[in-house]
C-alpha cells in the first residue's frame, strides 16, 4: 500500500526575526544531505518541535531522532513571536482573555509546559536571561481598558490566582511611558528571549538527536509499514513522523479549510542610547500585553537579552496563504511608529531597526490539534496565538502519544472537537479581515 502526502507550499517569511538578529551569529545550518533511517521524525524546529525531540527522549533515550527545519532555528515563528510564556487564562477572542473553559485545568497544563522549559534552561545550560520568570503586566489605557483589567482581576481572584493592580503612576514607574492608566501584574509568566531560548533547546539537543535546518519537507510517502520523508536533498525513512509546523499542516492537506492563518507585525528599536535610556526611565526589562487582545504588546529588554530596546507588536491579517508581503510590513511599521511615539513622547521619532511578520495559527473554535492524524503521523499544532506554553505543551503531547503514553496533557487535547470549518472564499477572507480592522479600531488606544 502507498499513499502519498506532497506540500504544497513551503514557508516564507518576510523581514528579519529581530529576535535572533540581535544575538550573536549562528552556527553554520546543516542541511540533510543523505539518505538515513530514524525511529520517528519530527517536522519543524520551534517550541512544538524541540519540546517533542526532548519529551521523546525522555521517555526512551534509545530512540534515534531525526529533526528537521526548513529554514533555521529561531528565523521562523520561534523568533519571530513576542516571547510571553503565559500560564494564565489567554483567550485571544475574549474582550479580557478569560476563557470560557475550565481554566484551572488550562493553568495545570500551561504551566507544566513552563515547568518543562524551566527543566530545559537547566539542563542544558540555556542564559537565565532568555527565561524569566518576572511576570507580566496588562497595560490599559482608556477607561474601558481599566474596566477590563478589573474584570480580569476579578476573575483570577475566583480562581485564587495572585495578582496586583497598578495604578497609572505605577504603570509610568515601570514603563516610563505616561500612557497607561492602570496595569494588572501577573506574577507566572515567563519572559522570554524566545530565539535564544530556542537556539539553547537546539544546541542542548544536537548531541543527543540528529537535527538538520535548510532541510525542507516536500512530503513523505507511505511503503508498507514506512514513512519515507523527502527533503529538497535526500530522504529518512521512519515508522512515525510528528507535525510540528503549525499551520503548515495545511499545506499538507490536513485540516483544509479549517485553519486560520493570521500574519501579525512588530518593530523593534535600535540600541537605546545612555541619554535615552535617562529620558525613558522605568525599568531596564518589563513586557506589557493590552487590556484589550486585540491592542499593542510593548516589551523592553536590557543587554542580557541582546541589548537595550523597545519592541512593539500591534496590526494583524488573516491571509490563507500563510504570507505577508512587504507592503503589509511598512504599513504595520507606519502603524507601530505612532503607537510607539504616542507611548514614549520622550523618544518620539525613534525610527525601528527591525519590522517583520510572523505567522499565526488558529482555528474558530479555539482548538488545537495534536493527535494521530494517520497511521504513524502525529500532529503538534494550531496554537491559536500562544506558541510559547501551547506550542511547547502540544509538543510534549505529540511525543507522549506517538509512544503511546497517557498523561493530562493527551487527555486534554484528545477530548477537544475538530477545528471548525471556514466559510468559504472569498467570504472567509473578506470577513475575517473585516474583523479584524473593526476590533482592532475599537480597541483604539490600547
Amino acid at each position: 500500500m502507498t499513499r502519498k502526502v506532497k506540500a504544497i507550499r513551503l514557508p516564507v517569511h518576510r523581514g528579519p526575526a529581530a529576535w535572533n538578529a540581535i544575538l550573536e551569529r549562528q552556527p553554520d545550518p546543516v542541511p540533510l544531505d543523505a539518505n538515513r533511517t530514524a525511529d520517528v521524525v519530527i517536522i519543524g524546529g520551534g517550541f512544538a518541535g524541540l519540546s517533542a525531540a526532548r519529551r521523546l527522549l525522555q521517555i526512551d533515550p534509545s530512540l534515534a531522532l531525526v529533526l528537521l527545519e526548513a529554514g533555521q532555528l529561531a528565523e521562523s515563528s520561534a523568533g519571530r513571536n513576542s516571547g510571553f510564556m503565559i500560564d494564565l487564562p489567554h483567550e485571544l477572542t475574549s474582550e479580557d482573555y478569560s476563557g470560557a473553559g475550565d481554566d484551572k485545568a488550562l493553568i495545570n497544563l500551561n504551566r507544566q509546559a513552563i515547568g518543562f522549559g524551566r527543566e530545559a534552561v537547566a539542563e542544558y545550560g540555556i542564559k537565565p536571561d532568555y527565561f524569566d520568570e518576572c511576570g507580566k503586566v496588562n497595560g490599559a489605557a482608556t477607561v474601558v481598558g481599566d474596566h477590563h483589567n478589573e474584570n480580569y482581576a476579578k476573575h483570577l481572584a475566583g480562581l485564587g490566582e495572585p495578582c496586583e493592580l497598578l495604578d497609572q503612576q505605577g504603570m509610568r514607574s515601570l514603563t516610563g511611558s505616561p500612557h497607561y492608566t492602570s496595569g494588572l501584574y501577573t506574577p507566572g509568566t515567563v519572559i522570554l528571549q524566545p530565539a535564544g531560548y530556542i537556539r539553547g533547546l537546539g544546541a542542548g539537543l544536537c548531541n543527543k538527536i540528529t537535527l538538520h535546518e535548510n532541510s525542507p519537507v516536500l512530503g513523505f510517502q507511505r511503503v508498507s509499514e514506512d514513512w519515507i520523508v523527502e527533503t529538497t536533498k535526500a530522504k529518512v525513512t521512519t515508522r512515525k513522523i510528528i507535525l510540528a509546523n503549525n499551520g503548515h499542516m495545511e499545506s499538507f492537506g490536513y485540516k483544509t479549510r479549517r485553519l486560520m492563518h493570521v500574519m501579525l507585525f512588530a518593530s523593534m528599536s535600535p540600541e537605546l542610547t545612555v541619554e535615552q535610556m535617562r529620558l525613558l526611565g522605568g525599568a531596564s526589562r518589563w513586557g506589557v500585553t493590552p487590556s484589550d487582545p486585540m491592542g499593542t504588546t510593548m516589551r523592553r529588554i536590557d543587554a542580557g537579552q541582546g541589548g537595550n530596546r523597545i519592541v512593539t507588536r500591534t496590526c494583524a491579517q488573516f491571509r490563507p496563504n500563510m504570507e505577508a508581503s512587504n507592503r503589509s510590513i511598512q504599513w504595520a511599521a507606519g502603524v507601530q511608529q505612532r503607537k510607539f511615539d504616542q507611548r514614549f513622547p520622550q523618544l518620539a521619532g525613534l525610527k525601528a531597526q527591525y519590522s517583520w511578520a510572523g505567522h499565526l495559527c488558529m482555528s474558530k473554535n479555539g482548538v488545537s490539534v495534536l493527535r494521530e492524524l494517520e497511521q504513524g503521523v502525529f500532529s503538534a499544532c494550531v496554537q491559536n496565538g500562544l506558541g510559547t506554553a501551547r506550542g511547547t505543551m502540544t509538543g510534549i503531547g505529540a511525543a507522549e502519544l506517538a509512544m503511546d503514553v497517557e498523561s493530562d496533557i493527551t487527555r486534554h487535547f484528545k477530548g477537544e472537537d475538530e477545528p471548525t470549518k471556514l466559510p468559504q472564499e472569498p467570504f472567509s477572507t473578506l470577513g475575517a479581515n473585516a474583523f479584524l480592522r473593526w476590533k482592532e479600531l475599537r480597541a483604539g488606544a490600547e
